[in-house]
Formats: C-alpha cells, structure tokens, sequence
C-alpha cells in the first residue's frame, strides 16, 4: 500500500508516518517498480504498536526502546516497560493531588483568609501541604 493509504488506513496524516520513519520507528520501504514505496502489512502493525503506544503515555524514544531492532523485545520486557510507565503515573496522580489540594486550600484563604497571603499565593504553615 502507498504512504497515503497506510496513513488513512490508521487515521494518520502522511507527515506522521514520515516523521516516525525520520525517528526510525517505521522502517523507509524501497521503491517498487511503479516508482511507489510499498508499505507491508508488518509496516501497518508498527504503526498501529506506535499509536497504541502513544496512547498509553509511552514516549517516542521509550517506543523505540519497546520496538527494538525488528521488534526483538519478548512479551516481558513490554510488561516490565508497562509497570514502570504505570509507577511513573501513579507518581504523577499523587503529585497532582497534592498540588489539587494546595490549590484548593489557596482558594480557601482567597476567599477567607489574608488577602495579602493570596496575592502572594501564600499558605498559612498551617494548611500548608
């Protein structure tokens, strides 16, 4: 298939699939006889591994790393991959409830508290954290 109809085919546009050639994630297909690039049916597969991958928070460099030279990674080292990816947000939730908390208790002292300590977006250390 063209580049065109494998982009459609995932609902991509062109540029993506080259800017995932140009970062060596997809492999650049030869030309075939018709002076076209032919992408396979494994082509496809990457490109729907990519998009997976992306959707669940990989990066493109970590992507690369899950790939590996012709997707030599075995089926343990994605779930090892997996469980570092779903520590690091996990991480990231318990971060971002604290800071919900200190916003919520900023709003608390706006509304009530010393308005000089909300200009500065200052808490009183005893609702701090």
């Amino acid at each position: 298939m063209t580049i065109g109809k494998l982009a459609a085919a995932e609902g991509v546009g062109v540029e993506t699939v080259r800017f995932y050639q140009r970062r060596g994630l997809l492999p650049q297909p030869e030309r075939r006889g018709s002076g076209y690039r032919e992408y396979t049916d494994a082509d496809r597969s990457r490109l729907v591994f990519i998009r997976r991958a992306r959707r669940l928070g990989f990066t493109l460099g970590e992507i690369a790393e899950l790939l590996g030279p012709a997707e030599a990674q075995s089926a343990t080292e994605i779930q090892t991959a997996a469980q570092v990816k779903l520590a690091a947000i996990d991480d990231q939730v318990r971060e971002l409830m604290r800071q919900r908390c200190r916003l919520r208790q900023l709003i608390r002292v706006c509304e009530h508290g010393d308005g000089k300590q909300c200009a500065a977006l200052q808490l009183p250390d005893s609702v701090a954290s």
